[in-house]
């Protein structure tokens, strides 16, 4: 079982997206909460600002990326929670479990500390600035499948983005859609669903039975 960070094991994009939203607006470039929800959800946070970049043609200050880290920490310290159920589903999951996030291991490792998930998973975190490319590539999914020794289509990945059920269609795994963080909104399960998941859900309680 492979499982995002973001959004699947703690209800944190409507945070991150708030925060970047805030910085990125204070460096020059104008943008909504929900603009960066639509643009950026589930890539990392160093493509997004190269795409940013590229659109206005000039490169933002070298301190923005560890700004826009500190920021988001700053605010998962007095904000993050687990999504409901989570350790429900752990609980009864008899496969072996491991994350794959678009975050930096700084943030995944602070997340699932803050929410009291880190034991869960012990060194089985994986971030996408471990490979060459992150999502909807499916670089990243290869990369944690490899480290866990699992076949990947042997694997199941838990996600709730576009680029995240792209990139584990990609990798040759099944892939399930989960709705039920804060930041999803209508249409969403309609959107995984048609990027390839397998099935979509909004309440944790029902993943085992799904698997």
């Amino acid at each position: 079982m492979i499982f995002d960070c973001d959004g699947v094991l703690v209800d944190s994009e409507v945070i991150s997206c708030r925060v970047h939203a805030e910085t990125l607006t204070r460096h020059g470039y104008p943008i909504t909460t929900e603009q960066v929800a639509e643009r950026f959800l589930g890539r990392s946070g160093r493509a997004a600002l190269r795409e940013i970049e590229a659109e206005l043609g000039r490169a933002f200050d070298d301190a923005l990326e560890e700004q826009l880290v500190a920021d988001v920490l700053r605010s998962f310290a007095a904000e993050l929670a687990p999504i409901p159920f989570i350790e429900h589903a752990l609980d009864a999951l008899a496969q072996p479990v491991c994350v794959a996030s678009s975050g930096t291991l700084k943030r995944i490792a602070f997340a699932l500390a803050r929410t009291g998930l880190a034991a869960r998973f012990g060194p089985h975190m994986f971030s996408a600035e471990q490979v060459e490319n992150g999502k909807p590539a499916p670089d990243l999914f290869l990369y944690a499948a490899a480290q866990m020794g699992a076949p990947p289509e042997r694997c199941v990945v838990v996600e709730d983005s576009v680029p995240g059920i792209t990139g584990a269609r990609a990798a040759g795994m099944r892939a399930l859609g989960f709705v039920g963080g804060s930041h999803c909104g209508p249409g969403m399960a309609e959107r995984l669903r048609a990027a390839g998941a397998a099935a979509t859900f909004a309440d944790m309680r029902q993943l085992p039975d799904i698997i």
